[in-house]
């Protein structure tokens, strides 16, 4: 069929290839996609019932309405300490729109994108989608964690180059950037004119007794050239809503408006009636839902500790456990053997990039009940 290129080579997603493998188990423990097992909460659901029942159905503002926008910059100036406007901020259908509208802004056929590898799948298949190339740059695995090396980043740059792209806490590997480390990365991407595309969806999930991870909102300056991706799913339990958002400057705002409308046209009214609840009235929950994976985290891997065969990181930030199996290069396959011989679902590490190949990630946000089951199985099919 006479289809784009692009299109035709759109990568199946290494993740979804497991879930299907296994779906239909009756057995299943399912930790292999990036969302909990709470549901949203009652708070949020009814702010969408009232929204409803007002009749907020038709179209409405492209950029979001007028009491997100403000809401979204309410919840900036609290979590960083300084002003921000409405103008900042633009409601999107999902994370994931917010990623594909800021890889429209910067890059296209021919462009390139550097990106840490492992990381997020889905950014690299946009860029790809796009016509622009994602350039994986291999991140450090030590006794120490995850390290990302930035002068080896920086010297991926060609004269294609035109984002770099930091997603911290990282999805998959927990690892989470210093101030230094972002202040370095702005510096040079600053000197070479570059955009920055900055991922800080898992912001608030940070395990060092800190109320968020550090973020380039710390070290940025007016005029920096840095797109926002951010999401209501993980910190208030809203996946299945599909809305986002998208921090940038506010002179951009045409123009995200104008790909807003040429790809949804809008969120739904209802819906940004609900995000306005989770921003205004949700830290308590996020605030139990970190303590929760914290101790999810501390269950799973005081199991895995037991075995020689194991070898991590502890994850600073997100609700991910990247872990290697020793033996087994293939994590697509011993993805599907564990789950054929355990029920317990993990994402092969292969889907995060090259150098996640082997690494499985356990997604640790679920109840206790769940993981002391799925670590019990798993301690078994280890000590095999």
């Amino acid at each position: 069929m006479s289809l784009r290129k692009e299109a035709r080579e759109a990568p199946e997603s290494g993740i979804v290839e497991v879930v299907n493998f296994a779906r239909e188990r009756e057995d299943l423990i399912p930790l292999w996609v990036g969302e909990g097992d709470l549901k949203t909460p009652d708070f949020i659901r009814e702010a969408a019932y009232l929204g409803l029942d007002a009749g907020e159905t038709f179209y409405t503002y492209q950029r979001g309405i007028p009491e997100l926008r403000r809401a979204l910059a309410d919840y900036h100036s609290r979590q960083y300490g300084r002003g921000f406007t409405q103008e900042e901020f633009y409601v999107t259908g999902s994370g994931m729109q917010a990623m594909q509208i800021a890889i429209q802004c910067v890059a296209g056929v021919g462009d390139e994108v550097i990106l840490h590898d492992p990381a997020w799948p889905n950014l690299a298949a946009v860029v790809g989608i796009m016509g622009a190339r994602a350039v994986p740059v291999p991140m450090r695995f030590s006794a120490d964690g995850w390290s990302l090396d930035i002068d080896r980043m920086f010297d991926a740059v060609t004269p294609r180059t035109r984002a770099i792209y930091l997603n911290s806490p990282c999805n998959p590997t927990g690892w989470v950037a210093g101030r230094e480390t972002l202040k370095a990365v702005l510096d040079r991407a600053r000197q070479l004119g570059l955009w920055i595309i900055a991922d800080e969806v898992y912001s608030r999930f940070v395990y060092g007794g800190e109320a968020r991870a550090p973020s380039f909102y710390d070290v940025a300056e007016k005029g920096d050239r840095i797109l926002y991706v951010n999401t209501f799913s993980k910190n208030w339990a809203m996946t299945g809503w599909r809305i986002g958002w998208l921090g940038a400057p506010a002179e951009l705002g045409q123009i995200i408006e104008n790909l807003i409308q040429y790809s949804t046209s809008g969120v739904a009214g209802f819906m940004q009636r609900a995000a306005i609840a989770a921003l205004n009235d949700g830290d308590n929950f996020v605030e139990e839902q970190v303590t929760r994976a914290k101790a999810g985290s501390t269950l799973i891997r005081e199991v895995l500790d037991n075995s020689e065969r194991v070898e991590y990181a502890p994850p600073q930030g997100a609700f991910y456990l990247f872990f290697k199996v020793m033996g087994f290069d293939d994590s697509r396959e011993l993805a599907k053997t564990i789950v054929s011989q355990t029920g317990v679902g993990l994402a092969p590490g292969a889907a995060f990039g090259p150098a996640g190949e082997g690494y499985l990630r356990l997604c640790f946000a679920r109840s206790s009940r769940d993981l002391a089951q799925a670590a019990e199985r798993l301690q078994g099919w280890l000590s095999r």
